[in-house]
């Protein structure tokens, strides 16, 4: 029996990574898509990615993923339930009100994925552990949320 592959969820700073002027990180984001192209795992995508990019007319970014083949991309919707999750990571200040869209993510991939990918260090990859203690305070689990080409890593956690 072959074990499920990992639905890794995708924030915004991902998806731009492949058009960055930084060669070494373009490289590390290639890691990971080419991960996604190779059906090793599902890239989950939300329509507040989605928006982030068409709020900031990033069309060549939208065409990247238009251009990935539906069975190595997953499109998933913001809840109620992911916002009231987002609601909960400003009020425990782990980020304040400027970083909400950054708590979404958080809250859609602890909630309907087995880990997120983002190259936002400071406000994501760093204060992973303060979202996992309001996820647990909660009743949720844990996420691991790593950069793109330490997208690995997240096997070890589900």
């Amino acid at each position: 029996m072959s074990e499920r592959k990992k639905r890794i969820y995708v924030d915004t700073s991902v998806v731009l990574g492949n058009f960055d002027i930084d060669e070494t990180r373009r490289q590390k984001t290639d890691v990971f898509w080419d991960a996604v192209r190779n059906d090793e795992i599902v890239a989950v995508v939300s329509n507040v990615l989605r928006g982030e990019l068409k709020e900031d007319n990033i069309e060549r970014a939208l065409q990247f993923l238009e251009a990935l083949p539906p069975n190595q991309i997953e499109r998933i919707v913001a809840t109620d339930e992911s916002d009231d999750l987002a609601e909960k990571y400003v009020a425990e200040n782990v980020v304040g009100r400027g970083s909400f869209s950054d708590c979404r993510h958080v809250a859609l991939a602890t909630i309907l994925a087995d880990g997120i990918v983002s190259w936002n260090l400071g406000d994501m990859v760093k204060r992973a552990d303060k979202y996992n203690s309001v996820n647990v305070t909660q009743g949720y689990r844990k996420v691991k949320i790593v950069t793109p080409h330490k997208y690995k890593e997240i096997y070890n956690e589900t």
